[in-house]
């Protein structure tokens, strides 16, 4: 159990990293990402860095120059004291962010201990930064295939322990219907039913050949659409004969065979897919919003409730949202030697002193004493013995949570007030 929790938490921390990378943009092509793979050399990579920042010397615009230089220097910087890339390896994500106000500010991100090994170098130079190994971790490799599909479209993906994934939506170009009478009726069936045959085997082909490499870890194939098609393709061998075997039944009714369809398909299969965590989190929040309508309630939310609540121990299970980003940072000035915080849900621009009014030169953060709330409710949980669920927002109940509820609220022990 200590191990599923320390997986989930380290999950949870690049999640939350994943997001905030996803979210900073630079002005030009002036974000660099280094990632470097256990078996890979750091002096190796230090030695093209160099290069590159020599490189970089010729852009013509003066601002994207320094960016660029500035952001290849604190990747070296970041990296200058390490022998090697560790067991796991290494990322360093840097660059002048936009703020907002058409400023940036400069900032350094580093992963040194991701939930998986990265598996390949990377160095890029762009307006974002490249994240997309840090995704690919984030696949529950626990999870099931899902597939939607009719004659007009198809789409599959995986739906893992908190996320549904859609790999890829193919639209067909099988006529749907026709006027031609006679024999010119029978050929334009057969030709309809080809074309139908040809859009089958290409969404089902491509399906399985993504889901065949993670085939050991995938509890079973989930498959729905609109009409009758679904029951024809499972039916008539288009699946690879290893995927087969794991379809289950039934097979479900959905409106769309697209993204929408999906994500109706996991909500329509939660009886089958009990074990993942979408649906537990659905328990989680059902049981919470029931409890909040009783005359006296075993349930709670709101910060300053719920710290109540950890404090004297009434708390059973503690339900925060993934999207919960608040947290407080700290400043110092470096002329008047003042110190503050601040609650912020991002990256903001470095700010000036309330106190004596220096400029943002002279103030600097100190991010080793930032605090988050989700660690810190967390923890305070964990000193009373309470649960802590993670609820994503890729249901509607998680959504509920994040929207209604501010992204917090506890199951008690008893009622209390």
């Amino acid at each position: 159990m200590a191990d599923d929790s320390e997986k989930q938490a380290a999950k949870l921390r690049l999640k939350r990293v994943l997001e905030e990378l996803m979210e900073l943009k630079g002005m030009g092509t002036e974000l660099v990402t280094v990632i470097i793979p256990p078996d890979r050399q750091v002096a190796d990579v230090l030695h093209q860095l160099a290069n590159e920042s020599g490189q970089a010397r010729n852009i013509k615009s003066n601002l994207t120059r320094k960016h660029v230089i500035d952001a290849i220097e604190s990747a070296s910087a970041a990296l200058a004291n390490r022998r090697d890339a560790g067991e796991k390896g290494i990322a360093v994500f840097t660059g002048h962010v936009i703020v907002g106000n058409n400023k940036s500010r400069m900032t350094t991100i580093v992963i040194e201990d991701p939930p998986e090994p990265f598996t390949s170098f990377r160095y890029r130079c762009d307006n974002k930064f490249e994240t997309s190994q840090l995704e690919e971790m984030l696949i529950n490799r626990t999870a099931y295939g899902l597939l939607v599909i009719d004659r007009g479209e198809g789409a599959y993906g995986l739906a893992t322990g908190s996320t549904v994934f859609v790999k890829k939506h193919i639209t067909s170009l099988v006529p749907s219907k026709h006027r031609q009478g006679g024999q010119s009726q029978q050929r334009f069936e057969r030709l309809i039913e080809e074309a139908a045959d040809k859009f089958f085997k290409k969404v089902t082909e491509r399906a399985c050949e993504y889901w065949l490499p993670m085939l050991p870890d995938l509890k079973g194939i989930i498959v729905g659409g609109p009409g009758a098609t679904k029951d024809f393709v499972i039916n008539n061998g288009y699946l690879h004969h290893e995927i087969q075997k794991i379809v289950k039944r039934p097979l479900f009714d959905v409106g769309y065979s697209n993204e929408s369809g999906l994500r109706e398909l996991v909500q329509n299969a939660g009886d089958l897919m009990d074990q993942i965590a979408l649906e537990e989190e659905r328990t989680f929040v059902d049981r919470f919003l029931k409890e909040i309508m009783q005359a006296h309630p075993k349930a709670t939310y709101g910060e300053m409730m719920i710290r109540s609540a950890l404090d004297q121990g009434a708390v059973d299970t503690l339900l925060l949202s993934e999207s919960l980003r608040k947290r407080t940072v700290f400043f110092h000035c470096r002329q008047c030697k003042n110190e503050w915080s601040l609650s912020v849900e991002r990256i903001i621009e470095i700010p000036d002193c309330p106190s004596c009014k220096a400029t943002s030169d002279q103030v600097r953060e100190d991010p080793g004493k930032e605090i988050d709330l989700l660690d810190e409710l967390s923890e305070l949980a964990t000193q009373s013995a309470a649960d802590v669920k993670l609820i994503s927002t890729d249901s509607e109940e998680g959504m509920t949570l994040k929207q209604a509820f501010g992204g917090m609220a506890a199951i008690l022990r008893w009622a209390w007030s």
